[in-house]
């Protein structure tokens, strides 16, 4: 059996049990690595078959430097730490995993909303300085007959109108890559993005991080948005412009925001957005259970054994193999 080499240029996990089960059959040995910078990245990689990744830097710069590299699977939904142009010129497939935490994105996104339009954090924190009230925090608005706008309609976004719409929201949804009748399938308005703007009470993101959409929440997107709106974001903190949120929370342009995801990790400890009642953050979390742990690192590793045993990977991102 012939030998290959894998190299994980970072991770998070306890361990690599799940990915050596699957791939040291096949005769893949490891190489890890905690690169910081596409140095590391070209260094690690430049005699791998296959390139495991997690938030490390693999630049034009470090995929120039692989020799052999056959594959670059991303442990997780975006691949803005690759460059899918350059992984394309050397023919090599990038891919992602889409569907290991659908259910606990969802879930965290349903928390969010809940969370900012019922001012939860606000009520916890003045029945923890023995102030009791109950009817706090006014206004709070109830969800029923209210508009939630989904900005992407992917897995995720699916998933999360199909929790809201039990709490009684009306669903619209802006994807230009998405067509009507899929929308309808779920019950859901396609419009335009002006028209997400403007009637949705709360607007849940779930677009990835592209030049169309970095900063498409700016000035003008919020302008553009109620007075009364919340926003929610679980998916890429690039999408939003932070000094144009901070500027539409502190002139009360939109009523309030939740984010598990920001332009910039972690979020400074002066941040503005942490001093605000009308804002929730969390530290980028929203795909975090133990079960979604094990999957993400199942699924990565059964994309590299697909390309290796002669099959074509799920969720090739740059169009190399398809």
């Amino acid at each position: 059996m012939n030998a290959y080499q894998v190299a994980v240029t970072d991770y998070g996990f306890p361990d690599l049990k799940q990915e050596k089960a699957i791939l040291e059959p096949l005769g893949f040995h490891f190489v890890t690595g905690q690169c910081k910078t596409a140095a590391e990245v070209a260094a690690l990689c430049q005699d791998a078959d296959a390139v495991l990744t997690q938030w490390a830097p693999v630049t034009a710069e470090a995929i120039e430097a692989f020799r052999k590299c056959q594959i670059i699977v991303r442990y997780g939904i975006g691949v803005d730490n690759v460059d899918l142009e350059a992984a394309k010129r050397k023919n090599i497939p990038v891919v992602n995993v889409p569907d290991y935490a659908v259910h606990e994105v969802a879930d965290h996104t349903l928390s969010l909303m809940l969370g900012i339009v019922r001012k939860i954090p606000q009520i916890v924190q003045r029945v923890r300085s023995g102030v009791w009230e109950i009817a706090p925090c006014r206004p709070i608005i109830g969800l029923q007959d209210k508009i939630i706008g989904v900005a992407g309609f992917g897995n995720i976004a699916k998933a999360v109108v199909r929790r809201a719409q039990a709490f009684g929201l009306t669903a619209i949804g802006y994807d230009p890559f998405v067509s009507e009748s899929v929308f309808a399938g779920l019950g859901v308005e396609k419009v335009d993005w002006q028209t997400l703007l403007t009637r949705s009470d709360i607007i849940s993101v779930h677009m990835p991080l592209t030049k169309e959409t970095r900063h498409i929440f700016n000035e003008e997107a919020f302008r553009g948005m109620k007075q009364t709106s919340f926003l929610v974001n679980t998916s890429r903190g690039g999408t939003i412009d932070t000094a144009a949120l901070i500027s539409a929370l502190q002139s009360d342009e939109i009523a309030g925001a939740a984010l598990d995801v920001l332009e910039h990790e972690p979020i400074p400890p002066d941040s503005p957005l942490l001093q605000m009642e009308q804002c929730i953050v969390t530290s980028h979390c929203a795909w975090y259970s133990e079960n979604a742990l094990l999957r993400l690192q199942e699924y990565a590793a059964l994309e590299i054994k697909r390309l290796f045993s002669g099959e074509t990977p799920q969720h090739i991102m740059n169009g190399v193999g398809k």
